[in-house]
């Protein structure tokens, strides 16, 4: 079957698209990236974790939904060859963590992005709100890339980590020869994000923070947040490491670099047995960052490209995949690592109807 697969992640830099093909191997086709607007990237980050207007969130929905489309219809793939998409939407406020609302404790989501926007405009059909079924199953609705990373990188012998350096970093632990339910995963804390909003849009090659100087007073102080001490599961996002944790705390780009590092190197340094790094995600591109990862941890540093998925591929073709997995009925979750009751099968449905021949 060939998939879409869709995602706009916490960095807000566009829409990642990833055409595969899902048999007995998963093999990509396609991919493109698609940046935002200036001012569509301006009103996600506006409604990201912050005071707003519905109807700003609404309109935003939809709108969404006709850029991720046309996503789809310009990613050099023959609509007609494509069977299924699978969109996680952008999300605008992630709280995996249960907190008192009204008398409950409450854990919540929300991607944006219509879905049924997309099946129409594409005709296809469309699996869309993934991580709201691990939620309402006890989960903390991420990780969800270890799912594919179990797949694509399991070894019968070499204990292996996957990370995943987006706006926020995350580590899949993948022991030899690993069972599904042995897999281990979590957020390891602010990945490109913080480094990101200090030197915007970002900073290539880590070129500012090779040449700048890190405040290890305020990072002794950071790295003493509770969170990275916390046992996994565990996830985070940008109301842990958005707008507030940098005013708060006024770091500089040289020190948010090496938070992103010593974050990566601690969590990592839990799991003494791994022998390989494997990288994906935006970061992958930030040499000065890939440098300190591989001073700063005894396993070799590689990224997926080694593998056969490009860095900036991995996560649109994860929801490639799990909209396969729904769509054959079966779950897309590793309990393991989202800390879900059970495995159970994500997303929800529009349906798509696709035009008659020589209509």
């Amino acid at each position: 079957m060939r998939v879409a697969g869709l995602i706009s992640g916490t960095s807000v830099d566009g829409i990642d698209v990833a055409v595969v093909d899902i048999g007995e191997s998963i093999r990509v086709v396609a991919t493109a990236t698609f940046p935002y607007p200036p001012d569509v990237r301006a009103t996600i980050l506006s409604v990201s974790n912050a005071t707003t207007h519905t109807a700003t969130i609404a309109r935003l929905n939809f709108l969404l939904g006709e850029l991720f489309a046309e996503a789809v219809m310009k990613s050099g793939v023959p609509l007609e060859t494509i069977d299924l998409i699978g969109s996680h939407g952008q999300t605008i406020f992630h709280e995996g963590e249960p907190v008192e609302f009204l008398g409950r404790k409450i854990a919540s989501t929300l991607q944006i992005g219509e879905a049924a926007v997309i099946a129409e405009r594409t005709g296809i059909e469309t699996i869309a709100d993934f991580r709201t079924g691990d939620i309402a199953a006890g989960g903390k609705g991420a990780p969800l890339v270890p799912f594919l990373d179990h797949q694509l990188f399991r070894h019968p012998e070499l204990a292996r980590v996957a990370l995943n350096i987006g706006g926020i970093a995350n580590i899949t632990v993948i022991p030899p020869n690993a069972a599904p339910d042995q897999v281990i995963a979590f957020d390891t804390g602010p990945g490109n994000m913080v480094m990101d909003a200090v030197a915007p849009p970002f900073d290539r090659d880590g070129a500012l923070a090779r040449t700048g100087r890190v405040n290890e007073a305020l990072l002794g102080q950071l790295l003493a947040d509770p969170y990275y001490h916390r046992d996994p599961p565990k996830s985070c996002g940008r109301e842990q490491f958005g707008a507030e944790f940098i005013r708060d705390t006024g770091i500089d780009i040289a020190t948010s670099t090496e938070l992103t590092a010593r974050t990566i190197a601690l969590a990592i340094a839990g799991y003494p047995a791994t022998r390989e790094v494997i990288v994906s995600g935006g970061g992958a591109h930030n040499s000065y960052l890939m440098e300190r990862l591989a001073a700063l941890l005894r396993a070799r540093v590689t990224t997926s490209e080694e593998f056969g998925i490009g860095v900036d591929s991995k996560e649109a073709s994860l929801f490639a995949l799990l909209a396969y997995q729904t769509h054959q009925g079966r779950p897309g979750n590793l309990p393991s690592a989202t800390g879900a009751r059970k495995p159970v099968i994500l997303g929800k449905i529009s349906r798509g109807t696709k035009p008659s021949p020589g209509a």
